[in-house]
């Protein structure tokens, strides 16, 4: 079975290696600190084999240059990438990239930015989206639109309602205080809002997070739900989640 290991870098980055026993491969889900990134797989004894950025922010490809320089592993990403490192493969929506005998499926996830990528392995039942969505929120649409980016929403919607969901950084209790602001009657919400600040009390992380959860709690994926449209005004699931984004950016 697949391993994924998880750790803290930076101010607020989640970082992740995820390693294939089997054939000994282990990739990078981007690579916000290099440093970091080979420490961790030194302690846990696994050579990093591959590279896959989800954007190209350079706390999520910045650690691509060292990391390739240190190990020679093959850098997977989308063409954005390019902004700032060299990929050795370009991959799109609709691309596999596999790991070992594990395959992942990339997903158009833009918004963001506009070519944010996210890597679903069906058969172990986890997807990384980077900063496309978030434990009760999304990422900040730097490049995209809202239509553009409730149609990534959508994609990740539709994937299977037990998919763990490895997000990129730790920004739940904020992410929470909005949702409650967003959804005050939510049930669900409260729930898990109690369960994040014991969770954040103890300095236990509150990622990854699991899709069914966030498709009850999470105001971005519930843009479509009738209550919300008409709380924010919206008459599209689209214009709902304009609002919902700009409320959030101002809040």
């Amino acid at each position: 079975m697949i391993e994924i290991h998880q750790f803290p870098c930076l101010s607020d980055n989640y970082g992740f290696l995820v390693h294939d026993p089997a054939s000994g491969q282990t990739t990078c889900i981007d690579t916000p600190d290099a440093d970091v990134y080979l420490a961790q797989a030194k302690a846990k004894g696994w050579k990093i084999t591959h590279i896959w950025n989800t954007h190209w922010h350079p706390d999520h490809a910045g650690g691509n240059d060292a990391i390739k320089a240190a190990t020679g592993c093959t850098v997977i990403a989308p063409a954005e990438v390019k902004q700032i490192t060299q990929p050795d493969q370009v991959v799109a929506h609709g691309d596999t990239v596999s790991l070992g005998a594990f395959i992942a499926n990339v997903i158009d996830v833009s918004g963001h930015t506009n070519g944010h990528i996210a890597f679903h392995i069906p058969e172990a039942g986890v997807a990384f989206v980077g900063d496309a969505v978030f434990a009760l929120g999304c990422g900040r649409m730097f490049e995209g639109t809202p239509e553009q980016f409730w149609g990534s929403l959508e994609r990740i919607k539709a994937l299977p309602p037990q998919t763990i969901l490895y997000c990129a950084h730790e920004y739940t209790q904020a992410n929470a205080k909005f949702a409650v602001h967003a959804d005050p009657d939510n049930a669900a919400l409260a729930e898990y809002v109690a369960e994040i600040e014991r969770k954040r009390a103890e300095d236990t992380p509150t990622v990854p997070t699991d899709l069914a959860r966030e498709l009850a709690t999470n105001p971005f994926l519930r843009a479509d739900d009738p209550a919300l449209m008409a709380k924010w005004g919206g008459a599209t699931p689209v214009e709902t989640f304009a609002a919902l984004r700009a409320g959030k950016d101002n809040f």
